[in-house]
């Protein structure tokens, strides 16, 4: 593989790691699905595990024979550019976790029939519009036993950089895609569906009937106002978490975590 010292923001190949913001990155080589960027040894070799295509990767000098030694094996002929810690810091805009990053071609969006095939458990997420959150909940749902995601285009793009990295790479595991008429798809699907909402008809989360549904999907809203009105009219069910001291609400990611533990396929 080439590589290729780094001494100029400028060197052709590194827009894609300093000057493109994450809308350019998703748009870029449109034809082939654009990229997107992966931070850190572990996340990277989580994706390319997941059969993720590499096309360049940034690095410390220092990190060729070691932390990037077995990223750079795996990835055939492609550029490595190498450069000093405070120098790629400028670039990025921040100093990289463990040193190593990688720009990523992204998969073909999957129709939901096809992520949701073998599926008894979804979460929805619906207008999460925290990079943080989103990878919070991609790692909770790979922990606690959500078979695929369901995301609006309202929401964050779970392979955003802090998404990605939040996420330890699950968002590369767990089956995922884009949909903003998701009720109607899962309802199609043989799916009932749970929005997490405080309203008066709110059942809890630990109710019989949710927990016998075989399959369901678990709809969650954004940070600050939860679901819009329609997707709680919408769904088969709503429900709330129990909670003390009179707060009535979690983070989104939080109540996730919450949710998917309690509805779990049992």
């Amino acid at each position: 593989m080439p590589i290729i010292r780094v001494t100029s923001l400028s060197e052709p190949g590194l827009e894609v790691y300093g000057s493109l913001t994450e809308r350019q990155l998703k748009s870029f080589y449109d034809d082939l699905g654009g990229l997107f960027i992966a931070e850190s040894p572990k996340v990277i070799k989580v994706a390319l595990d997941a059969g993720y295509e590499p096309v360049s990767v940034l690095c410390e000098e220092k990190h060729i024979e070691g932390d990037a030694r077995d990223i750079i094996r795996r990835s055939g002929d492609i550029p490595v550019y190498i450069g000093e810690r405070d120098l790629l810091a400028s670039l990025t805009g921040y100093t990289l976790t463990r040193g190593v990053l990688c720009a990523m071609r992204r998969k073909p969006t999957v129709s939901m029939a096809d992520v949701c095939r073998d599926a008894h458990r979804v979460a929805v997420i619906n207008g999460v519009v925290d990079n943080t959150n989103i990878g919070a909940i991609f790692r909770s749902a790979a922990a606690l036993g959500i078979d695929a995601v369901v995301v609006t285009s309202n929401s964050c793009d779970p392979l955003n950089r802090r998404s990605v990295r939040v996420s330890m790479g699950t968002v590369f595991l767990v089956p995922w895609t884009w949909s903003d008429d998701y009720q109607q798809e899962l309802n199609a699907l043989g799916f009932k569906t749970v929005a997490m909402a405080l309203t008066d008809k709110s059942i809890a989360i630990d109710d019989e009937r949710l927990k016998a549904e075989n399959k369901l999907a678990i709809i969650m809203g954004t940070e600050g106002d939860g679901l819009p009105q329609h997707a709680i009219d919408a769904a088969d069910y709503v429900a709330r978490i129990p909670m003390s001291y009179n707060v009535d609400s979690l983070n989104v990611a939080a109540a996730s975590a919450v949710a998917f533990w309690e509805l779990r396929n049992r």
